[in-house]
C-alpha cells in the first residue's frame, strides 16, 4: 500500500488481507493518520482520498462513516473514506491513498 502525504512524500509499507488501511498505517508509523478512536468509525481523524483508481475496489462509504465525512473533514471528496473502514484484501494491492494536510 502507498501512502502520500500532502507534501507528496511516499510511504509503501506491506499490509496483510484482513488489515485495515488505518491499523497498517498506525503500526507502521506513516504520518498524518491520527487514529484517534482506534479505529472505532468515531472520530474521521483517518480521513484519506482514494485514488481514482482505487475507488471502485474500495467501494463507498457506509451510513455511519458518511455521516462523519460529512461533518468531521475539512475537505471531502468523491473518494473521501476514512482508512479504519478500508480492509485490505488482495485486489487492493498497491493501493494508493492522499493523506489530508490536517485531519479533524
Amino acid at each position: 500500500m502507498i501512502y502520500v502525504g500532502s507534501a507528496g512524500s511516499e510511504h509503501t509499507i506491506d499490509a496483510a488481507p484482513g488489515d485495515t488501511v488505518m491499523s497498517a498505517a498506525v503500526r507502521h508509523g506513516v504520518p498524518g493518520i491520527v487514529a484517534e478512536c482506534g479505529g472505532n468509525c468515531s472520530c474521521a481523524t483517518c480521513h484519506v482520498w482514494v485514488r481514482e483508481e482505487f475507488a471502485p475496489l474500495v467501494g463507498p462509504p457506509g451510513e455511519m462513516e458518511e455521516d462523519l465525512l460529512d461533518m468531521g473533514v475539512s475537505e471531502r471528496r468523491d473518494t473521501s473514506r476514512l482508512s479504519c473502514q478500508i480492509v485490505v484484501t488482495d485486489e487492493l494491492a498497491g493501493l494508493t491513498v492522499d493523506i489530508p494536510p490536517e485531519q479533524p
